[in-house]
């Protein structure tokens, strides 16, 4: 597989979808703007999950920005026009709730690499992936108690059902910033490496989790978070359960392990 991080645009884009092999990459790419999420990033967003999702070939998905900053969320800019009365919210095409919630449900593993610190509404886009690796001397916050933002309700459980409910408090409520160190402690990132070793460390785990046999990490993924959310879904569950038992991977699984060599799932 190729490296995880593929080069970023100099121009800003919106979101920019990246497939090569087995991995989606998805590439916030405005980075004189710290990548802040435009309305119209939205749909662009919530295309490109579409078309990860049909594409069975892939087997994990990279999310991650272009310079110094992962994201500062979603563009405060918008949402003081409408509080003035200046501009609508848009009728149709995908909300910010949507969107993060659709990368939660992705098909595939999902890994968020944080390329700096994370602000707003994309510390959900963050959360909402299996995996988060981050940089040290980065920073996250949840600023919506400050800016007397009521959070979607979506985003709020992801963070109970992933942080805990301490955490989700002190992020929301006292709404102050805190560092990579706090990140790892609450379980917010999974790993912090320096800057320079964020691309290897992503690629490698990449790597592992689209070698893994994908039925498998699939129906199990769907599993856990409705496990997390108190909310199984047993026709799901048992369905996800029997395809594993049935499938051409275990019997691949099973002979790679018998004759000492890496596995080769189809995903079938």
């Amino acid at each position: 597989m190729s490296a995880a991080l593929p080069s970023a645009r100099d121009d800003a884009t919106p979101p920019l979808l990246h497939i090569e092999g087995r991995q989606a990459t998805i590439r916030l790419n405005r980075p004189a703007k710290l990548n802040r999420i435009e309305p119209a990033d939205l749909n662009t967003l919530a295309e490109h999950l579409g078309a990860i999702q049909r594409n069975k070939t892939l087997r994990v998905l990279v999310l991650t920005g272009t310079g110094r900053v992962f994201s500062a969320g979603y563009h405060l800019g918008d949402l003081d026009e409408r509080k003035a009365g200046r501009a609508q919210a848009p009728q149709t095409g995908a909300t910010f709730a949507q969107v993060a919630d659709a990368l939660a449900d992705c098909r595939v593993p999902t890994l968020c690499a944080l390329n700096g610190s994370v602000y707003g509404g994309s510390t959900d886009l963050a959360l909402a992936c299996d995996f988060r690796i981050g940089i040290t001397g980065s920073q996250m916050l949840m600023p919506a108690g400050k800016l007397g933002v009521h959070y979607y309700l979506s985003g709020m459980q992801r963070y109970v059902t992933r942080l805990g409910l301490n955490s989700a408090k002190q992020l929301f409520l006292l709404a102050r910033p805190i560092d990579a160190n706090e990140m790892l402690r609450i379980g917010y990132l999974h790993q912090a490496v320096a800057k320079e070793d964020l691309a290897s460390t992503v690629a490698e785990l990449a790597e592992t989790l689209a070698g893994n046999a994908p039925l498998s990490l699939q129906n199990m993924k769907r599993a856990l978070n409705q496990i997390a959310a108190n909310d199984v879904d047993m026709e799901a569950f048992n369905a996800g359960y029997e395809q594993c038992a049935d499938s051409d991977d275990l019997a691949e699984g099973l002979a790679a392990w018998k004759e000492r060599r890496a596995p080769e799932f189809k995903g079938r």
